[in-house]
C-alpha cells in the first residue's frame, strides 16, 4: 500500500523546472523595460515613413534587401534615440504622471546600462546602414537624425518653447533616409515628404502639450501651451500650420508623384485636420485637443498611404 502511494506521489508530483526557466522568468521584466525604452509605437510610425520614402523613390520597384536593410538600420537608430531621450529626461519624467513609471524614473534600470544600450543601438544602426547599403547618404541622414534628436532637441525641451519647431526637423528626416537608401542621395523630389511630416508635427505635438500642460510645467519642460492659459495662442498655431499643410500636401502633384485620387484624398484629410484645429481655437479645451491629436494620427498615415496607392494605380493602369 505504501509503495502504491509512493508511486502515485512520484507520478503526480510536478516536474522540476529546468534551470534556465528561472533565469528567463527573472529576466522577462528587465527585457520588457529595455523594450519600453525604445518606444515601439513611435518606431512603427517612423519606419512606415521610411518605407514610404524608399518605395516612392523607387517607383514601388525596390530591391527587397535594400528595403529590409534600411528599415532594420533605421529601427536601431530610432530605438537608440528614444533610449537616450529617456536617459536625458529621467529627472523630468519623474515629475509627470504619464512618464513616472518609465524604467529610469521608477528605478528599475540604472543610467549607465541605459546609456550603453542607447549608444550601442544608435551607433550600431548607423554602422549597419553604412555597411549594408551601397552609398553613405542614408547612413549620414540617419546619423544627422540621431544627433539632432538626442543632442539638440531633447536638451532644448527644458530651455526654450521653440523646442517643438526644432524637434520637427529630425522628426521629418526618416522618409529621406528611405529615399536616400534607394536613390543613393537626396534629391529635390523628396522635399514634399519632408515638408509634410515637418508641418504635421507642430499641431500634433501642440495637442499633446496642451493635454499634459500641467505635467510638463511641473517637470520644468518649456512647452508653448504651458505659457498659454487661454489656449488661443496654441489654437492659432495649430490652425496656421494646418493651413500651410493643405497646399504643402499637394506638392507631390507638381512632381508627378500623385494623381487625382491622391489630391482629393489629401485635401479631405487636410480639411478634417484643419477643422479639428479650428474647433480647438474656438473652444480651447482638453477634449478639443484630443480631437486634434486623433485627427493628426489619422492624417499622416492616410496621406502617405494615398501616395503609395496612387503610385500603385499608375503601375497597374
Amino acid at each position: 500500500m505504501k509503495a502504491a502511494v509512493s508511486v502515485c506521489n512520484e507520478t503526480t508530483a510536478p516536474l522540476a523546472r529546468p534551470p534556465f526557466a528561472y533565469f528567463t522568468a527573472a529576466a522577462r521584466p528587465r527585457l520588457a523595460d529595455f523594450v519600453h525604452l525604445t518606444k515601439p509605437r513611435v518606431a512603427v510610425l517612423v519606419l512606415f515613413t521610411v518605407a514610404v520614402g524608399a518605395l516612392l523613390a523607387g517607383g514601388l520597384h525596390v530591391n527587397g534587401f535594400v528595403l529590409f536593410n534600411v528599415l532594420l538600420g533605421t529601427a536601431l537608430v530610432a530605438a537608440g534615440a528614444s533610449t537616450l531621450n529617456q536617459l536625458i529626461e529621467r529627472r523630468s519624467d519623474a515629475h509627470m504622471r504619464r512618464t513616472e513609471n518609465r524604467p529610469l524614473p521608477a528605478g528599475r534600470l540604472q543610467p549607465l546600462e541605459v546609456l550603453v544600450f542607447g549608444v550601442l543601438l544608435g551607433v550600431g544602426g548607423v554602422t549597419y546602414l553604412a555597411l549594408t547599403l551601397n552609398h553613405w547618404a542614408a547612413a549620414a541622414t540617419a546619423a544627422a537624425t540621431f544627433f539632432l534628436y538626442v543632442g539638440v532637441y531633447t536638451p532644448l525641451k527644458s530651455r526654450t518653447t521653440l523646442n517643438t519647431l526644432i524637434g520637427a526637423v529630425p522628426g521629418a528626416l526618416p522618409p529621406l533616409i528611405g529615399w536616400a537608401a534607394v536613390r543613393g542621395g537626396l534629391t529635390w523630389e523628396a522635399a514634399p515628404l519632408f515638408l509634410i511630416v515637418f508641418l504635421w508635427q507642430v499641431p500634433h505635438f501642440l495637442a499633446i502639450a496642451w493635454i499634459y500642460r500641467d505635467q510638463y510645467a511641473r517637470a520644468g519642460l518649456r512647452m508653448q501651451p504651458c505659457y498659454d492659459p487661454s489656449g488661443r495662442g496654441t489654437g492659432w498655431r495649430m490652425v496656421g500650420y494646418c493651413l500651410v499643410l493643405l497646399p504643402a500636401s499637394l506638392a507631390p502633384l507638381l512632381l508627378g508623384a500623385g494623381g487625382v485620387m491622391y489630391g482629393v484624398g489629401a485635401g479631405l484629410l487636410g480639411a478634417g485636420f484643419l477643422a479639428s484645429a479650428v474647433g480647438f481655437l474656438r473652444t480651447p479645451s482638453t477634449p478639443r485637443a484630443w480631437r486634434v491629436l486623433r485627427a493628426s494620427l489619422l492624417y499622416l498615415p492616410g496621406v502617405f498611404a494615398l501616395l503609395l496607392l496612387d503610385a500603385a494605380m499608375k503601375i497597374i493602369f
